[in-house]
């Protein structure tokens, strides 16, 4: 079942903090914040807060929707990422200056990344 199916239209609240997983069953994180591109009306990025200790050290990922599918029975997010190629990705500091998200040229290598078609060529 796709994450739309699943979520249908809801407010960004139901999903900012689900858990997400790999196929491995692994821990990856959570969604910390959904990020729009308000001119196409379209969800642009979702940011993955992974890594770190209690919180301290974490990293920060924006990756496409596209890339998440939802476990009916388990009701998770599953991310087909395993954990080192996460940790290899391109990420950003939550207190850091955040990318520019409209930034085409960034956001065609982030969906190359993840292997997404990006959503504005759709």
């Amino acid at each position: 079942m796709t994450v739309e199916r699943m979520y249908g239209v809801v407010p960004a609240s139901k999903i900012i903090g689900e858990a997400v997983v790999n196929f491995q069953d692994e821990n990856l994180g959570k969604i910390h914040e959904l990020v729009i591109d308000a001119k196409e009306g379209r969800l642009a990025y979702a940011v993955l807060s992974f890594g770190g200790f209690m919180g301290m050290g974490n990293k920060l990922f924006a990756m496409p929707w596209k890339a998440f599918e939802f476990s009916n029975p388990e009701k998770k997010l599953i991310l087909n990422v395993d954990k080192e190629k996460l940790k290899a990705a391109p990420g950003f500091d939550p207190d850091a200056k955040w990318p520019d998200f409209a930034d085409r040229t960034w956001g065609h290598s982030i969906y190359n990344y993840y292997g997404c078609d990006p959503y504005w060529k759709l």
